[in-house]
C-alpha cells in the first residue's frame, strides 16, 4: 500500500519540469522511502522533506531540484 502511495505522491512539482513523472519517481523513490516514509503520500510534505535533505539526497534525485538558496544576509 505504501509503495503505491509513494508512486502517487512522487508527482510533486519539482525544480527540472521537464523530467517525466516516471523519471522523477525512479529518481527519488528510495530516497524518499529513507527520508521521508512519514510524509507520504502527501506529495508536497514528500517534497518539503526531499527539499530539507536535499545535501544527503542521491545524485540522480538531488537533480530533480534547484539547489537550495541561502538568504542569510550575513553571508
Amino acid at each position: 500500500m505504501k509503495a503505491g502511495a509513494l508512486l502517487a505522491g512522487l508527482t510533486f512539482a519539482i525544480a527540472s519540469s521537464g523530467e517525466s513523472r516516471s523519471e522523477q519517481e525512479h529518481a527519488c523513490r528510495d530516497d524518499a522511502f529513507h527520508f521521508c516514509a512519514r510524509a507520504i503520500p502527501n506529495k508536497e510534505k514528500i517534497a518539503a522533506c526531499l527539499k530539507q535533505h536535499y545535501d544527503e539526497l542521491s545524485p540522480p534525485c538531488k537533480a530533480m531540484f534547484d539547489p537550495p538558496t541561502t538568504d542569510d544576509p550575513q553571508s
